[in-house]
């Protein structure tokens, strides 16, 4: 892991993307039920290690320039950072790689989702609605990254490798 021009270059590009992406298709890309195109990016550290802080900037702009609550912005940029340090750690076993985005995402911003967006502050918890929404952002996570983001580094992993190197 060197911090070249190249690399960063990388990260900043692929931080534009995410942001880019999740700003362009912002009626799906929040919400209880959301399909995160951008989160196709995610298995990009399976390529290339500079993609995990680019993940992680892209999802921190996204969240702050898209109107996310402050504990979204925060507990969804680290879901991000954990998922993609994750899928660079498991990059020779690519669908626990995938999985990783899916878990991470489940886990924390399905809590996020439900507590910031569909409980209401004096309410009790609805346990049921909170699985149900937990559920959902995993479900929609694993449609973009099973689909989308291993078809997507099928195709990345044709170009030269030269276009990979850290």
């Amino acid at each position: 892991m060197r911090f070249t021009t190249r690399s960063i270059a990388r990260a900043g590009i692929t931080a534009a993307l995410y942001c880019a992406l999740t700003l362009l298709l912002q009626p799906i890309s929040f919400g209880a039920v959301q399909f995160r195109i951008a989160e196709a990016l995610t298995l990009l550290p399976v390529l290339t290690w500079s993609a995990v802080p680019g993940l992680a900037v892209g999802c921190l702009l996204a969240n702050m320039l898209g109107g996310a609550v402050w504990f979204d912005v925060v507990f969804g940029t680290l879901a991000t950072l954990l998922a993609a340090v994750c899928t660079r750690v498991l990059r020779d076993r690519l669908p626990l790689a995938a999985a990783m985005p899916v878990l991470f995402n489940g886990l924390i911003v399905g809590p996020v989702v439900y507590f910031g967006y569909v409980k209401a502050p004096a309410d009790a918890i609805a346990w049921p609605v909170l699985f149900s929404t937990i559920g959902t952002v995993a479900f929609g996570e694993a449609v973009v990254c099973f689909i989308l983001g291993l078809g997507l580094i099928t195709l990345l992993k044709r170009a030269p490798e030269s276009l990979w190197e850290d």
